[in-house]
């Protein structure tokens, strides 16, 4: 596999390597790499901890008879247009 990067991040790439943290390019690729997984991860464990958090506020809010029934798909139409101004 070939890649390309701009000089800006060629030359740090060059420098982590000759600081001897790393003992080639692809040792500081694979890091790097693994640095956006883990980020990826934690990214989506917030956004999936947040749509916990506004499932149970919808749970509550209809336990406490705050919902709003819909019977029709022009109710339901209706709904998503409110939502969407």
């Amino acid at each position: 596999m070939h890649i390309s990067l701009p000089p800006e991040l060629e030359a740090h790439i060059k420098i982590k390597v000759e600081s001897g943290l790393y003992n080639n390019t692809s040792e500081v690729i694979r890091e790097a790499l693994g640095f956006v997984k883990t980020h990826e991860e934690w990214i989506n464990e917030l956004k999936l901890a947040r749509l916990r958090e506004q499932l149970q506020q919808g749970v509550d809010q209809l336990d406490c008879g705050e919902g709003t029934q819909i019977t029709s798909k022009a109710g339901l139409d209706e709904l998503f247009e409110d939502l969407k101004t």
